[in-house]
């Protein structure tokens, strides 16, 4: 009975035997099949999120401690309206070193601001001495420095307070 079995498989054509399941194509497809499906499956790294900048703490500042934060060396712009001291770093092409308002960096701007003059005889000399009162000022130069002010508070963090340097605050916060 076997040599009949193997007399019918002699007389019978290629074409109409079964193809054996572990044909080299077969099984380069099934490999591919593995391969991707591999890749698709694999655990990932979870995704990581660019650090961002460093926190900002609220600091009292004085005229001398304002002055060094004025961009030059890769220190941060800062400068001072009404008191308030603005983390102008975003806009440092403006407010930094070369800038149009370069003079402002790192000082009390808002005698400048309001008078629409930035030149240094706007800024106070002694920095050691009491901060600007602005109260020469008429109500159209304030009008214009509070809307200074409120576009600084529109656009830029609010890090500090500008203090006078022998005010009770400077003193307590060890300036």
């Amino acid at each position: 009975m076997a040599d009949h079995a193997e007399a019918n498989t002699a007389n019978v054509p290629p074409e109409t035997q079964a193809a054996s399941i572990a044909s080299p194509v077969n099984l380069i497809l099934l490999s591919l099949f593995v391969l991707i499906a591999y890749l698709r499956l694999r655990p990932r790294p979870p995704p990581t999120l660019p650090k961002g900048p460093a926190p900002t703490v609220f600091q009292t500042f004085t005229p001398p401690t304002l002055l060094p934060f004025n961009g030059k060396g890769n220190t941060p712009v800062y400068l001072a309206v009404r008191g308030q001291v603005f983390d102008v770093t975003p806009g440092k092409n403006f407010y930094g070193p070369s800038g149009p308002y370069a003079n402002f960096a790192g000082r009390d701007a808002s005698r400048g601001l309001a008078c629409g003059s930035f030149d240094e005889d706007m800024l106070t000399k002694n920095l050691e001495g009491p901060l600007d009162t602005l109260e020469d000022l008429g109500e159209e130069e304030l009008d214009t420095l509070k809307g200074w002010e409120e576009r600084f508070q529109e656009k830029y963090l609010v890090v500090g307070e500008l203090v006078s340097a022998s005010s009770e605050k400077a003193k307590k916060a060890g300036l």
